[in-house]
Protein backbone atom coordinates (compact mmCIF):
# COMPACT_ATOMS: atom_id res chain seq x y z
CA UNK A 1 0.00 0.00 0.00
CA UNK A 2 1.38 3.38 -1.05
CA UNK A 3 1.70 5.98 1.70
CA UNK A 4 1.11 9.72 1.39
CA UNK A 5 1.92 12.37 3.99
CA UNK A 6 0.17 15.73 3.75
CA UNK A 7 1.74 18.51 5.78
CA UNK A 8 -0.95 21.00 6.79
CA UNK A 9 -4.53 20.58 8.00
CA UNK A 10 -5.99 23.51 6.10
CA UNK A 11 -8.28 23.76 3.08
CA UNK A 12 -5.65 22.76 0.52
CA UNK A 13 -4.47 19.80 2.61
CA UNK A 14 -7.96 18.39 3.18
CA UNK A 15 -9.01 18.90 -0.44
CA UNK A 16 -5.89 17.14 -1.73
CA UNK A 17 -6.27 14.24 0.71
CA UNK A 18 -9.96 13.67 -0.11
CA UNK A 19 -9.48 13.76 -3.87
CA UNK A 20 -6.38 11.54 -3.79
CA UNK A 21 -8.17 8.90 -1.69
CA UNK A 22 -11.25 9.00 -3.92
CA UNK A 23 -9.03 8.59 -6.99
CA UNK A 24 -7.12 5.72 -5.40
CA UNK A 25 -8.81 4.05 -2.39
CA UNK A 26 -5.70 1.93 -1.79
CA UNK A 27 -3.62 4.91 -0.71
CA UNK A 28 -2.79 5.30 2.98
CA UNK A 29 -3.04 9.03 3.62
CA UNK A 30 -2.05 10.89 6.78
CA UNK A 31 -2.58 14.61 7.39
CA UNK A 32 -0.17 16.21 9.85
CA UNK A 33 -1.42 19.46 11.44
CA UNK A 34 0.84 21.38 13.82
CA UNK A 35 -2.02 23.11 15.66
CA UNK A 36 -4.80 21.98 17.98
CA UNK A 37 -7.47 22.67 15.35
CA UNK A 38 -7.83 22.24 11.62
CA UNK A 39 -9.47 24.37 8.91
CA UNK A 40 -9.20 27.57 10.92
CA UNK A 41 -8.98 29.84 7.86
CA UNK A 42 -12.04 28.15 6.41
CA UNK A 43 -13.86 28.84 9.67
CA UNK A 44 -13.25 32.60 9.66
CA UNK A 45 -13.31 33.20 5.90
CA UNK A 46 -15.99 35.53 4.61
CA UNK A 47 -17.00 36.65 8.08
CA UNK A 48 -17.63 33.07 9.20
CA UNK A 49 -19.58 32.11 6.07
CA UNK A 50 -16.61 30.89 3.94
CA UNK A 51 -16.19 32.63 0.61
CA UNK A 52 -15.66 29.34 -1.28
CA UNK A 53 -14.92 30.75 -4.75
CA UNK A 54 -15.98 33.47 -7.19
CA UNK A 55 -18.56 33.31 -9.97
CA UNK A 56 -16.11 33.82 -12.81
CA UNK A 57 -16.34 30.93 -15.26
CA UNK A 58 -13.73 31.83 -17.89
CA UNK A 59 -10.18 30.62 -17.09
CA UNK A 60 -8.46 33.55 -18.81
CA UNK A 61 -10.66 36.09 -17.06
CA UNK A 62 -10.23 34.32 -13.71
CA UNK A 63 -6.43 34.54 -13.99
CA UNK A 64 -6.64 38.34 -14.04
CA UNK A 65 -7.53 38.34 -10.33
CA UNK A 66 -4.12 36.88 -9.39
CA UNK A 67 -1.27 39.41 -9.08
CA UNK A 68 1.08 36.44 -8.72
CA UNK A 69 0.27 33.16 -10.45
CA UNK A 70 -1.71 34.61 -13.38
CA UNK A 71 0.33 32.87 -16.09
CA UNK A 72 0.89 29.62 -14.21
CA UNK A 73 -2.78 29.07 -13.30
CA UNK A 74 -4.21 29.32 -16.82
CA UNK A 75 -3.51 25.67 -17.65
CA UNK A 76 -4.67 24.34 -14.25
CA UNK A 77 -7.90 26.35 -14.46
CA UNK A 78 -8.72 24.51 -17.69
CA UNK A 79 -8.60 21.30 -15.63
CA UNK A 80 -10.49 22.42 -12.51
CA UNK A 81 -12.43 25.69 -12.49
CA UNK A 82 -15.08 27.47 -10.46
CA UNK A 83 -17.84 25.44 -12.13
CA UNK A 84 -16.06 22.26 -11.00
CA UNK A 85 -15.93 23.68 -7.45
CA UNK A 86 -19.72 24.12 -7.51
CA UNK A 87 -20.19 20.55 -8.70
CA UNK A 88 -17.68 19.12 -6.22
CA UNK A 89 -19.40 20.59 -3.17
CA UNK A 90 -22.94 20.01 -4.42
CA UNK A 91 -22.15 16.33 -5.04
CA UNK A 92 -21.22 16.14 -1.37
CA UNK A 93 -24.39 17.76 -0.08
CA UNK A 94 -23.15 21.36 0.16
CA UNK A 95 -24.98 23.49 -2.42
CA UNK A 96 -23.42 26.88 -3.11
CA UNK A 97 -24.98 30.26 -3.91
CA UNK A 98 -23.80 33.31 -5.85
CA UNK A 99 -24.25 36.68 -4.16
CA UNK A 100 -24.69 40.07 -5.83
CA UNK A 101 -20.96 40.81 -5.94
CA UNK A 102 -20.29 37.34 -7.47
CA UNK A 103 -18.76 35.94 -4.29
CA UNK A 104 -19.82 32.35 -3.65
CA UNK A 105 -20.90 30.96 -0.27
CA UNK A 106 -22.56 27.77 1.00
CA UNK A 107 -26.35 28.03 0.89
CA UNK A 108 -26.24 27.19 4.60
CA UNK A 109 -24.52 30.58 5.07
CA UNK A 110 -21.95 29.20 7.47
CA UNK A 111 -18.39 27.98 7.07
CA UNK A 112 -19.29 25.02 9.28
CA UNK A 113 -20.98 23.46 6.25
CA UNK A 114 -17.60 23.30 4.47
CA UNK A 115 -15.76 22.13 7.59
CA UNK A 116 -18.30 19.35 8.20
CA UNK A 117 -18.09 18.31 4.54
CA UNK A 118 -14.32 17.94 4.75
CA UNK A 119 -14.23 16.25 8.14
CA UNK A 120 -16.98 13.79 7.20
CA UNK A 121 -15.17 12.89 3.98
CA UNK A 122 -11.88 12.35 5.82
CA UNK A 123 -13.61 10.12 8.38
CA UNK A 124 -15.56 8.14 5.77
CA UNK A 125 -12.52 7.59 3.56
CA UNK A 126 -10.33 6.42 6.43
CA UNK A 127 -7.80 9.26 6.12
CA UNK A 128 -5.71 9.67 9.29
CA UNK A 129 -5.66 13.14 10.82
CA UNK A 130 -3.05 13.93 13.48
CA UNK A 131 -3.17 17.25 15.35
CA UNK A 132 -0.41 18.87 17.42
CA UNK A 133 1.96 17.27 14.97
CA UNK A 134 4.36 19.88 13.63
CA UNK A 135 6.91 18.69 11.09
CA UNK A 136 10.59 19.25 11.94
CA UNK A 137 12.26 17.80 8.88
CA UNK A 138 11.62 16.12 5.52
CA UNK A 139 14.19 14.30 3.43
CA UNK A 140 14.54 11.56 0.86
CA UNK A 141 15.98 8.15 1.66
CA UNK A 142 16.32 6.08 -1.49
CA UNK A 143 12.81 5.97 -3.03
CA UNK A 144 11.06 6.96 0.18
CA UNK A 145 10.35 10.22 1.95
CA UNK A 146 11.10 10.51 5.65
CA UNK A 147 9.02 12.99 7.66
CA UNK A 148 10.00 13.72 11.26
CA UNK A 149 7.82 15.30 13.94
CA UNK A 150 8.67 15.79 17.60
CA UNK A 151 6.97 12.55 18.58
CA UNK A 152 7.52 10.17 15.67
CA UNK A 153 8.89 9.43 12.25
CA UNK A 154 6.86 8.67 9.12
CA UNK A 155 7.88 7.20 5.79
CA UNK A 156 5.93 7.89 2.63
CA UNK A 157 5.95 7.40 -1.12
CA UNK A 158 4.76 10.97 -1.66
CA UNK A 159 4.68 14.18 0.37
CA UNK A 160 2.38 17.14 -0.10
CA UNK A 161 3.27 20.45 1.54
CA UNK A 162 -0.07 22.21 2.03
CA UNK A 163 0.83 24.25 5.10
CA UNK A 164 0.31 28.00 5.22
CA UNK A 165 3.09 30.54 5.15
CA UNK A 166 5.37 30.56 8.19
CA UNK A 167 9.08 30.77 8.89
CA UNK A 168 9.18 27.10 9.91
CA UNK A 169 7.53 25.95 6.68
CA UNK A 170 9.79 28.17 4.55
CA UNK A 171 12.85 26.69 6.27
CA UNK A 172 11.48 23.23 5.57
CA UNK A 173 11.02 24.07 1.90
CA UNK A 174 14.47 25.62 1.60
CA UNK A 175 15.96 22.44 3.07
CA UNK A 176 14.46 20.67 0.04
CA UNK A 177 16.47 22.88 -2.38
CA UNK A 178 13.56 25.16 -3.20
CA UNK A 179 13.72 28.96 -3.39
CA UNK A 180 11.41 31.10 -1.28
CA UNK A 181 10.43 34.46 -2.73
CA UNK A 182 10.54 36.69 0.40
CA UNK A 183 7.02 37.32 1.67
CA UNK A 184 5.46 40.76 1.92
CA UNK A 185 1.91 41.61 3.08
CA UNK A 186 -0.92 41.69 0.58
CA UNK A 187 -4.56 42.76 1.06
CA UNK A 188 -4.16 45.58 3.54
CA UNK A 189 -5.80 48.87 4.51
CA UNK A 190 -4.02 52.13 3.74
CA UNK A 191 -3.25 53.93 7.00
CA UNK A 192 -4.22 57.55 6.35
CA UNK A 193 -4.67 60.31 8.94
CA UNK A 194 -6.38 63.17 7.17
CA UNK A 195 -8.95 65.67 8.44
CA UNK A 196 -11.08 65.03 5.36
CA UNK A 197 -11.83 61.46 6.45
CA UNK A 198 -11.16 61.34 10.18
CA UNK A 199 -14.16 60.12 12.22
CA UNK A 200 -15.99 59.02 9.05
CA UNK A 201 -15.66 55.34 10.04
CA UNK A 202 -18.03 53.15 8.01
CA UNK A 203 -18.77 55.65 5.24
CA UNK A 204 -18.32 54.18 1.77
CA UNK A 205 -18.65 55.15 -1.89
CA UNK A 206 -19.68 52.56 -4.49
CA UNK A 207 -17.13 53.27 -7.22
CA UNK A 208 -13.97 55.23 -6.50
CA UNK A 209 -10.74 55.14 -8.50
CA UNK A 210 -7.58 54.95 -6.39
CA UNK A 211 -4.11 55.60 -7.79
CA UNK A 212 -0.66 55.37 -6.19
CA UNK A 213 1.10 58.57 -7.24
CA UNK A 214 4.27 58.01 -9.23
CA UNK A 215 3.34 54.45 -10.26
CA UNK A 216 1.04 52.76 -12.76
CA UNK A 217 -0.98 51.24 -9.92
CA UNK A 218 -4.68 52.04 -10.21
CA UNK A 219 -7.85 50.32 -9.09
CA UNK A 220 -11.57 51.07 -9.13
CA UNK A 221 -14.44 49.80 -7.00
CA UNK A 222 -16.10 50.33 -3.63
CA UNK A 223 -14.01 52.35 -1.16
CA UNK A 224 -14.59 52.19 2.59
CA UNK A 225 -13.36 54.68 5.17
CA UNK A 226 -12.12 52.87 8.28
CA UNK A 227 -10.65 53.69 11.65
CA UNK A 228 -7.17 53.39 10.09
CA UNK A 229 -7.82 55.13 6.81
CA UNK A 230 -9.08 53.58 3.57
CA UNK A 231 -10.12 50.04 2.72
CA UNK A 232 -12.72 48.26 0.61
CA UNK A 233 -12.28 46.33 -2.67
CA UNK A 234 -10.65 49.24 -4.55
CA UNK A 235 -7.91 49.61 -1.92
CA UNK A 236 -7.46 45.89 -1.22
CA UNK A 237 -7.06 45.12 -4.93
CA UNK A 238 -4.47 47.88 -5.22
CA UNK A 239 -2.61 46.55 -2.17
CA UNK A 240 -2.50 43.08 -3.72
CA UNK A 241 -1.24 44.13 -7.15
CA UNK A 242 1.14 46.65 -5.61
CA UNK A 243 2.31 44.46 -2.72
CA UNK A 244 6.01 44.54 -3.60
CA UNK A 245 6.09 48.14 -4.83
CA UNK A 246 4.40 49.39 -1.66
CA UNK A 247 6.72 47.30 0.52
CA UNK A 248 9.71 48.91 -1.25
CA UNK A 249 8.21 52.31 -0.40
CA UNK A 250 8.05 51.20 3.25
CA UNK A 251 4.28 51.83 3.09
CA UNK A 252 4.75 55.58 2.71
CA UNK A 253 3.26 57.02 -0.47
CA UNK A 254 0.64 59.42 -1.82
CA UNK A 255 -2.78 58.17 -2.84
CA UNK A 256 -4.93 59.99 -5.37
CA UNK A 257 -8.65 59.36 -4.94
CA UNK A 258 -11.34 60.04 -7.53
CA UNK A 259 -14.42 59.56 -5.35
CA UNK A 260 -16.71 59.52 -8.39
CA UNK A 261 -14.56 57.74 -11.02
CA UNK A 262 -15.45 60.59 -13.37
CA UNK A 263 -13.21 63.04 -15.31
CA UNK A 264 -12.50 66.31 -13.50
CA UNK A 265 -13.84 68.47 -16.33
CA UNK A 266 -17.21 66.67 -16.32
CA UNK A 267 -17.55 67.05 -12.57
CA UNK A 268 -16.65 70.74 -12.89
CA UNK A 269 -19.42 71.15 -15.49
CA UNK A 270 -21.92 69.65 -13.03
CA UNK A 271 -20.82 72.19 -10.40
CA UNK A 272 -21.02 75.11 -12.84
CA UNK A 273 -24.56 74.05 -13.77
CA UNK A 274 -25.52 73.94 -10.09
CA UNK A 275 -24.31 77.51 -9.72
CA UNK A 276 -26.64 78.51 -12.57
CA UNK A 277 -29.67 76.38 -11.69
CA UNK A 278 -29.59 76.37 -7.89
CA UNK A 279 -27.89 79.68 -7.02
CA UNK A 280 -29.72 80.19 -3.71
CA UNK A 281 -29.11 76.72 -2.26
CA UNK A 282 -26.40 76.28 0.36
CA UNK A 283 -23.51 74.20 -0.89
CA UNK A 284 -23.07 72.33 2.41
CA UNK A 285 -26.63 71.13 2.79
CA UNK A 286 -26.74 68.34 0.24
CA UNK A 287 -24.35 66.43 -1.99
CA UNK A 288 -25.40 66.76 -5.62
CA UNK A 289 -23.77 63.38 -6.29
CA UNK A 290 -25.74 60.41 -4.96
CA UNK A 291 -22.50 58.41 -4.57
CA UNK A 292 -21.05 60.89 -2.07
CA UNK A 293 -22.54 60.65 1.45
CA UNK A 294 -23.36 63.99 3.05
CA UNK A 295 -20.71 63.83 5.80
CA UNK A 296 -17.96 63.16 3.26
CA UNK A 297 -19.39 65.89 1.01
CA UNK A 298 -19.17 68.41 3.88
CA UNK A 299 -15.47 67.54 4.45
CA UNK A 300 -14.61 67.89 0.76
CA UNK A 301 -16.45 71.21 0.55
CA UNK A 302 -14.54 72.51 3.59
CA UNK A 303 -11.25 71.35 2.06
CA UNK A 304 -12.12 73.49 -0.98
CA UNK A 305 -12.12 76.68 1.16
CA UNK A 306 -15.90 76.96 1.02
CA UNK A 307 -17.42 78.12 4.30
CA UNK A 308 -20.66 76.67 5.60
CA UNK A 309 -22.88 79.67 4.86
CA UNK A 310 -22.03 80.04 1.18
CA UNK A 311 -24.59 79.43 -1.53
CA UNK A 312 -23.82 78.09 -5.01
CA UNK A 313 -24.10 81.63 -6.45
CA UNK A 314 -21.37 82.82 -4.04
CA UNK A 315 -18.72 80.43 -5.31
CA UNK A 316 -15.89 81.67 -7.49
CA UNK A 317 -14.56 79.60 -10.39
CA UNK A 318 -11.44 78.97 -8.31
CA UNK A 319 -13.53 77.47 -5.50
CA UNK A 320 -15.50 75.33 -7.97
CA UNK A 321 -12.27 74.06 -9.49
CA UNK A 322 -10.92 73.25 -6.01
CA UNK A 323 -14.09 71.29 -5.22
CA UNK A 324 -13.92 69.41 -8.53
CA UNK A 325 -10.31 68.53 -7.72
CA UNK A 326 -11.21 67.35 -4.20
CA UNK A 327 -13.88 65.10 -5.73
CA UNK A 328 -11.75 63.66 -8.51
CA UNK A 329 -8.07 63.92 -7.61
CA UNK A 330 -7.71 64.47 -3.91
CA UNK A 331 -4.28 63.61 -2.54
CA UNK A 332 -3.93 61.61 0.70
CA UNK A 333 -0.72 60.59 2.41
CA UNK A 334 -0.52 56.93 3.38
CA UNK A 335 1.83 56.01 6.20
CA UNK A 336 1.69 52.35 7.15
CA UNK A 337 -0.77 49.52 6.69
CA UNK A 338 -3.29 47.47 8.64
CA UNK A 339 -3.87 43.84 7.74
CA UNK A 340 -6.68 41.42 8.49
CA UNK A 341 -5.12 39.48 11.37
CA UNK A 342 -7.01 36.23 10.87
CA UNK A 343 -7.22 36.28 7.08
CA UNK A 344 -3.68 37.58 6.62
CA UNK A 345 -2.44 37.04 3.07
CA UNK A 346 1.14 37.32 1.87
CA UNK A 347 2.72 37.75 -1.52
CA UNK A 348 5.61 35.30 -1.51
CA UNK A 349 6.39 31.62 -1.24
CA UNK A 350 7.98 28.99 -3.44
CA UNK A 351 9.36 30.35 -6.70
CA UNK A 352 6.86 29.29 -9.36
CA UNK A 353 9.63 28.43 -11.85
CA UNK A 354 10.42 25.42 -9.65
CA UNK A 355 6.94 23.86 -9.95
CA UNK A 356 5.45 21.63 -12.66
CA UNK A 357 1.91 23.00 -12.82
CA UNK A 358 0.62 20.02 -14.79
CA UNK A 359 0.95 18.09 -11.52
CA UNK A 360 1.71 20.77 -8.87
CA UNK A 361 4.88 18.76 -8.33
CA UNK A 362 8.39 19.91 -7.53
CA UNK A 363 10.76 20.06 -10.50
CA UNK A 364 13.57 19.25 -8.06
CA UNK A 365 12.15 16.09 -6.48
CA UNK A 366 9.81 13.42 -7.74
CA UNK A 367 6.68 12.82 -5.63
CA UNK A 368 6.99 16.09 -3.72
CA UNK A 369 3.94 18.29 -4.21
CA UNK A 370 3.03 21.84 -3.17
CA UNK A 371 -0.48 23.29 -3.00
CA UNK A 372 -2.14 26.40 -1.57
CA UNK A 373 -0.49 29.34 0.19
CA UNK A 374 3.00 27.88 0.25
CA UNK A 375 3.32 28.79 -3.44
CA UNK A 376 4.05 32.36 -4.57
CA UNK A 377 0.43 32.72 -5.67
CA UNK A 378 -2.09 35.11 -4.19
CA UNK A 379 -5.22 36.91 -5.28
CA UNK A 380 -7.55 39.76 -4.46
CA UNK A 381 -10.47 39.20 -2.08
CA UNK A 382 -13.55 37.39 -3.29
CA UNK A 383 -12.86 33.64 -3.01
CA UNK A 384 -9.94 33.51 -5.44
CA UNK A 385 -7.35 32.26 -2.94
CA UNK A 386 -9.59 29.31 -2.08
CA UNK A 387 -10.08 28.56 -5.79
CA UNK A 388 -6.30 28.30 -6.14
CA UNK A 389 -6.31 25.79 -3.24
CA UNK A 390 -9.09 23.70 -4.83
CA UNK A 391 -7.49 23.68 -8.27
CA UNK A 392 -4.01 22.82 -6.99
CA UNK A 393 -5.35 20.19 -4.62
CA UNK A 394 -7.42 18.52 -7.34
CA UNK A 395 -4.55 18.34 -9.83
CA UNK A 396 -1.97 17.21 -7.26
CA UNK A 397 -4.42 14.53 -6.06
CA UNK A 398 -4.71 13.07 -9.56
CA UNK A 399 -0.92 12.85 -9.78
CA UNK A 400 -0.64 11.35 -6.27
CA UNK A 401 -3.22 8.69 -7.09
CA UNK A 402 -0.80 7.35 -9.71
CA UNK A 403 2.24 7.21 -7.37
Amino acid sequence: MKKVIIIGGGAAGFFTAINAKENNPDLEITILEKGKEVLQKVKISGGGRCNVTHACFDPKELCEFYPRGKKELLGPFHQFMTGDTFEWFENRGVPLKIEGDNRVFPEANTSQAIIDCFQNAVDNLGITLLKNCGVHSVYQQKDQWVVNTKEQQFTADAVVVAAGSSNKVWELVESLDHTIVPPVPSLFTFNIKDKRIIDLLGISVPNATVTIVGTKLESSGPLLITHWGMSGPAVLKLSAFGARILAEKNYQYNVEVNWLSRPTDKVLNVLLNLKKKQPKKQVYLKSPFSDIPRRLWERLVAASDIVETLKWADLSNVQLEKLANQLTKGLYNANGKSTFKEEFVTAGGIDLKEINFKRFESKRHKNLFFVGEILNIDAVTGGFNFQNAWTGGFIAAKAIAEV
